[in-house]
């Protein structure tokens, strides 16, 4: 890692959870006219660059946004293609995760991936469960809205069958009926590729969480882009909910 983000930031205000939104894969391949699979290629390099970035800064959660639920509306030819990249992927670098000492794990519906890329994706997820670095998670065939429902469903089941009452119901149960039940509320999600929304991604879990823009493409996005999106998050004033003078007083 280039010496030169260490002297950028500040390694005490490092976020803890960063969630990204990684867009731009397929307008970085069609400026450079090249097929949209080449830019799904080329942002695994991101991947692996933020990845590794993050474990050395200090970051102790990482979640990418892989692949949506609405994503299985694109082309066919493109969804296959995707599903054969991604257990390409995992299997060339859970090894050296592992050897980095990321915990890798995969948050969603993982009922409709393909058999191999499911069992692709455990073995990844069995090898490193024991790390103690950088946990690394990927959201896959997720969508924010169907696992607030799924979650409403299973406490709901729960009130009729007795085992939990309403008034038992509050914020914290429910977070504990999420995907993300073992992960903290993302500090940071940054968003590449210019446009501006969520798009389904952690919507319960980022009420506080800072969200980060920017014009890049997703395949574009490395260690001079990280620098920026953590310097502006270092650079704002994170109140939940109190004034200024509350949160001075309480540094």
């Amino acid at each position: 890692m280039k010496a030169d983000i260490k002297n950028r930031i500040s390694l005490s205000q490092i976020p803890r959870h960063i969630a990204i939104i990684m867009d731009g894969n397929g307008r970085w391949a069609r400026g450079k006219l090249l097929p949209r699979i080449a830019g799904h290629r080329e942002g695994i390099n991101s991947v692996r660059e933020i990845t590794r970035i993050c474990a050395e800064i200090g970051v102790e959660f990482l979640t990418l946004y892989t692949f949506s639920k609405e994503n299985w509306k694109r082309p066919k030819a493109e969804v296959t293609a995707l599903m054969k990249l991604l257990l390409k992927t995992i299997n060339k670098e859970v090894k050296g995760l592992h050897k980095n000492n990321v915990k890798f794990d995969v948050i969603g519906d993982l009922e409709m991936l393909p058999k191999s890329t499911s069992g692709g994706l455990q073995k990844g997820i069995d090898l490193t469960r024991k790390n103690t670095g950088l946990n690394l998670s990927l959201a896959l065939n997720y969508g924010s809205r169907h696992e607030i429902i799924q979650a409403t469903k299973i406490l709901a089941k729960s009130v009729l069958e007795g085992s939990v009452s309403l008034d038992d119901i509050n914020e914290e149960l429910f977070s504990k009926h999420l995907y993300t039940n073992l992960i903290p509320d993302p500090d940071l999600m940054i968003r590449t590729s210019g446009e501006s929304r969520l798009s389904n991604f952690l919507l319960w879990q980022s009420a506080y969480t800072e969200i980060y823009m920017t014009n890049t493409y997703w395949p574009d996005f490395r260690e001079d882009e990280l620098t920026k999106a953590l310097i502006d998050y270092q650079n704002r004033e994170r109140r939940f909910g109190k004034v200024s003078e509350q949160v001075g007083s309480s540094s």
